[in-house]
């Protein structure tokens, strides 16, 4: 396949960059992203990251409920258009542990379906889940409701989101400090090459209702205003599905491959 990168491609409009820039109120994203790291030949995956990039994602609400019952309380444009997807293949990383090597995994597999099976459009999807939920909340979330001191291991926002692979030739794949060389897998870095990540509305309702009940809530707010908060802080460039168990089964209907983590 054609090693060289197409550097005029954005991933999901990527504007994770430490400002925490993005879209609010269903707005398209617009933050100007590091270079993508999609290659140029993966004609279906570029597609797909300039539909994600226009579709809004809902970031300005005032109170949420339980149960999400309407499309414009989710990201749903964004998750049917990976429902639509057909490049690949397609897999889907349920992952729970956010101290475990998720984002290495999912890092290896692209590297190994792009450069060794030659199959540029591949899709990695992140069913964030658990624990790992907690990395797509922004670092104001993260520092108003104390995160850190809840999340396992000695992690902080910065763990996730300091990007990696910023320098050197993406064509030069074999340099090991080079742009896909290292340790410091991130979640940008991972939108650079194409993943996608959800995120669960049961979780936020969880983690709300956990807030309203033991703290810190320092607004004083109800959980279906907490709920709406959170909400509010999840990564712009992140999808916000009304529940992830459901939205795997969604997305393994339409041909998926389901990897546990």
């Amino acid at each position: 396949m054609d090693a060289s990168h197409n550097r005029r491609h954005t991933l999901i409009g990527l504007g994770i960059t430490m400002a925490g820039l993005g879209l609010r109120g269903g707005a398209a994203l617009s933050a100007a992203p590091p270079p993508s790291l999609i290659p140029r030949d993966a004609t279906a995956l570029n597609a797909l990251t300039a539909e994600l990039a226009k579709a809004p994602r809902r970031r300005t609400f005032k109170t949420l409920p339980m149960i999400l019952t309407q499309d414009d309380q989710w990201d749903s444009e964004a998750f049917k258009a990976l429902i639509a997807y057909r490049g690949g293949p397609r897999q889907l990383w349920h992952n729970l542990k956010l101290d475990g090597p998720w984002l290495e995994l999912m890092d290896n597999a692209i590297t190994a379906e792009v450069f060794s099976f030659h199959h540029p459009d591949f899709l990695a999807v992140s069913a964030t889940h658990g624990t790992t939920g907690l990395a797509l909340f922004d670092e104001a979330a993260w520092d108003k409701y104390k995160i850190a001191s809840i999340a396992p291991g000695k992690v902080t926002h910065k763990t996730f989101m300091l990007d990696k692979g910023n320098g050197g030739d993406p064509a030069d794949i074999q340099k090991p400090e080079g742009v896909y060389g290292g340790d410091a897998v991130s979640i940008p870095y991972l939108m650079r090459r194409g993943a996608v990540f959800l995120m669960c509305h049961h979780a936020i309702w969880e983690f709300a209702k956990t807030l309203h009940t033991s703290g810190p809530n320092p607004d004083k707010l109800s959980t279906e205003e907490l709920a709406a908060d959170l909400t509010n802080h999840v990564l712009p460039e992140a999808i916000v599905v009304p529940g992830l168990v459901a939205a795997i089964a969604e997305l393994e209907t339409a041909g998926y491959t389901y990897i546990g983590m």
